[in-house]
């Protein structure tokens, strides 16, 4: 029985009989007992219909919601429902005031009561799919939004909520199936344009998706979630000029929305429009309630421009409100690395803990500033924890190489470096460096392989050309290779004057002398503090038949170097030229 047609003329009977029934009096006349009781104590008690009781309730309920008295209002429906639990209305109107308090599970509980007593009703499934959508029940919610189009294949609203669910689990045909439909029956829709445009945009098809956001936008311009997805897609296209505006327009309509304003400020940073994106970050540090990460940005833009003060000041006040933000702390040091404040900069890095993902880069950074310092073996102590921890980070190797070649310990320093080839295999600079330390032992053979394999991964590897060119004028080898290779280096960097030695070495081995003095003096030119060239030069006088030129250059040489092989080398050549003389 539709209850919901009849119930009008119930209540009119029930009216007219509650007004025939009040008393012209307001009192009992005078001399008259009043004992309401007493007249019906033994009278057999007349039972209410419950269709009568269930709408008095009802009604109550109604009553009580419109005077803002929602729990009185619940206990009503809950009474009329329970006075009548087969009336499909009446579980219908109580789901859905459930649904109105939060409380989804009861108010499926009611939904589906409603929709099994009134199998027909699309929108007893409607509200049934609603909360099963809502309490993560896709599978449930999308099969009760197709038997709502079983039943009315009109209904725009289980269209809308179908693409939507299919956006949710990425079937994006049919998601865009169901949406297309949609705004066939209604083109107007703003929220079928914006979810189709979430369709297009998740499948990349950013030109059909800006198409629909704008359209969307046609009839509801002041959409936050359309400007920022049509915003996102401008990025996503990089459209970046068009991003910026519309986030601009997003900030106009809501200048709260402190999403569009991080996004703003950061495709400022990454135009260099520094100045634009401080004043963005700026408003946004006085608007929010936990400003740390703004602060951190404003530090980070301040330090790009050069304003290290300011920008020492920001990760200070983020560290006074959480000393244990180690972003703030690494970048506190980097800071005070460029106000020349070494200490402060060694104190925050070695506050990073170990625990932090920052901890191995702030020990790199430490050992950077021991290195500057001079105290090279407390650079290697300091690397050693970090290396304990992320053995797989190259440039800690690649670092603790260098610094046992500064202190002389080839071995290790050979041994670090073979860890950076083995976790970068293509890096040409890993292998140049490699074969550098195999000569520094004296392991020709392993120094050109390394040198081999550097050219190989980049042609145009202009020290590594060089290095094994000069390994090679320096053996008396292979010359016509060495100067090929030695031109292509040349070819990079023309004013090389390490290179053009090594050119003019390899006319010294061949016994061009006037050639190699040719380029020995440019390369002295170039490189006039150098010793090893200047020797170089001295070597090629004296087989030029220049002694006294020879004789000067040498002494030269030897009032440069600082390796006591090459010291004892240039006196007794010296010596030579100046018994000779």
């Amino acid at each position: 029985m539709n209850t919901r047609i009849l119930w009008p003329a119930v209540l009119l009977a029930l009216l007219c009989g509650c007004a025939a029934a009040v008393p012209d009096l307001m009192v009992p006349p005078d001399g008259i007992s009043w004992t309401p009781d007493a007249p019906f104590r033994d009278q057999p008690k007349t039972e209410i219909p419950a269709e009568a009781l269930a709408f008095n309730h009802f009604l109550k309920g109604h009553q009580l919601i419109s005077e803002g008295n929602f729990d009185g209002a619940l206990k009503e429906l809950e009474a009329a429902s329970a006075a009548k639990p087969d009336e499909a209305f009446l579980r219908f109107r109580l789901a859905s005031f459930y649904l109105r308090r939060g409380e989804l599970k009861k108010a499926v509980v009611e939904a589906e009561a409603a929709a099994k007593l009134e199998p027909k009703s699309a929108e007893h499934h409607l509200l049934l799919a609603g909360l099963y959508s809502s309490l993560g029940d896709t599978q449930k919610g999308l099969s009760e939004y197709n038997e709502v189009l079983k039943l009315d294949d009109s209904n725009q609203e289980a269209r809308l909520y179908l693409g939507a669910l299919y956006l949710q689990l990425e079937d994006y045909a049919r998601a865009s199936q169901r949406l297309e439909e949609l705004l066939k029956l209604d083109p107007n829709s703003a929220l079928g344009h914006y979810y189709l445009g979430r369709v297009r945009a998740k499948s990349k098809l950013y030109l059909a998706a800006e198409q629909s956001y704008r359209k969307a936008l046609e009839f509801n311009p002041k959409s936050d979630a359309v400007l920022m997805d049509l915003a996102l897609v401008y990025e996503l296209e990089g459209k970046t000029e068009e991003a910026i505006q519309t986030y601009q327009r997003l900030l106009q309509v809501n200048a709260q929305n402190t999403w569009a304003r991080k996004r703003l400020g950061e495709l400022y940073v990454g135009q260099n429009k520094l100045d634009d994106a401080l004043r963005q970050f700026e408003t946004l540090e006085g608007a929010e309630s936990d400003p740390r990460e703004t602060r951190i940005k404003i530090g980070l833009i301040s330090f790009e421009k050069g304003d290290y003060e300011r920008a020492a000041t920001e990760f200070n006040l983020v560290l006074a409100g959480d000393p244990d933000n180690d972003r703030a702390r690494y970048y506190l040091g980097a800071t005070y690395i460029e106000l020349k404040s070494d200490d402060k900069a060694l104190e925050a890095f070695e506050r990073v803990p170990e625990k932090s993902e920052l901890y191995a880069d702030s020990r790199l950074q430490a050992a950077y500033l021991y290195d500057r310092k001079e105290q090279i073996q407390k650079a290697i102590e300091v690397l050693q924890p970090a290396l304990k921890k992320r053995n797989d980070r190259k440039e800690l190797h690649a670092f603790l190489s260098a610094l046992y070649r500064k202190s002389k310990d080839f071995p290790r320093a050979i041994q670090s470096m073979e860890r950076v080839v083995v976790l970068d295999p293509k890096s040409d600079e890993a292998h140049f460096q490699l074969g550098a330390l195999y000569d520094e032992v004296k392991n020709k053979d392993k120094s050109i392989a390394a040198m081999k394999k550097a050219i190989d991964l980049n042609p145009k590897n202009a020290p590594a050309l060089n290095y094994l060119g000069y390994t090679w004028a320096e053996m008396g080898v292979q010359l016509d290779e060495a100067e090929d290779l030695i031109q292509r280096a040349l070819k990079i960097q023309p004013d090389d004057g390490f290179y053009i030695d090594s050119l003019g070495w390899v006319y010294y081995q061949r016994g061009d002398y006037p050639k190699a003095v040719e380029q020995l003096e440019r390369a002295v030119e170039l490189t006039s503090d150098d010793p090893t060239i200047i020797e170089h030069l001295a070597d090629a006088y004296d087989k030029a038949g220049k002694p006294d030129r020879a004789l000067n250059r040498y002494r030269d040489a030897l009032k440069r170097t600082k390796e006591a092989d090459q010291s004892k080398r240039i006196r007794d050549k010296i010596q030579r030229l100046e018994k000779k003389a």
